[in-house]
């Protein structure tokens, strides 16, 4: 049976630039080969509270990197903080959000993890843009997390508060020109009216 020794493995994962854990990283960084004692390693750095489990597969690193933005993107990938979640954030809206709100190009799906809810809301491959990596997580940009709030809302997918939202926090600038990047339906182009009325 392979043996290892679970000090020198929690040094090299706590230097390593790795915040999601699998089985394979785990294999690289150990050499172990036997599936019996890479699970046997896992369920001691979990017992020792190095990893927390996310889901079958995927573990991450107890450390102050990981935040609930961070945990939302690696549980589920590719995706970036967006709508409501993203909104709350940069200020645009003060109601705070119960759950983590993302977009991702793949099919739509809701996660619960420590008793929070992590939704994730499909948009078109040719939208998935507009965000940036901020202190680790990926985050809509404020404009792009509105229009992305408004084109779901468009699709009858989620609410909008057009009254509640604070445009100060918006370069509306790019605000505009992200918006001609849109689909530009008709009940787009209305919630698009009724911003530019709230601006007036």
């Amino acid at each position: 049976m392979e043996t290892y020794n679970v000090a020198n493995i929690i040094k090299k994962l706590q230097d390593s630039s790795h915040i999601l854990i699998t089985p394979q990283i785990l294999r690289e960084y150990t050499g172990i080969i036997s599936k019996a004692t890479l699970h046997r390693l896992i369920a001691d750095l979990v017992t020792n509270e190095i990893l927390t489990k996310l889901e079958r597969g995927k573990y991450h690193l107890n450390d102050r990197r990981v935040t609930d933005f961070i945990r939302a993107n690696i549980l589920y990938s590719p995706s970036y903080i967006s709508f409501e979640t993203a909104l709350n954030h940069h200020g645009i809206l003060s109601q705070f959000p119960y759950e983590s709100t993302s977009a991702t190009p793949k099919k739509s799906k809701s996660k619960h993890v420590d008793e929070k809810l992590y939704s994730y809301v499909h948009i078109k491959k040719s939208l998935f843009w507009g965000y940036a990596k901020v202190d680790g997580a990926l985050l809509a940009e404020p404009e792009k997390a509105l229009l992305d709030q408004l084109y779901i809302s468009s699709k009858g997918l989620k609410g909008h508060s057009i009254d509640e939202y604070d445009y100060e926090q918006l370069n509306l600038k790019k605000f505009w020109q992200y918006a001609k990047s849109f689909p530009q339906t008709a009940k787009f182009q209305k919630l698009l009216q009724e911003v530019q009325y709230a601006l007036s």
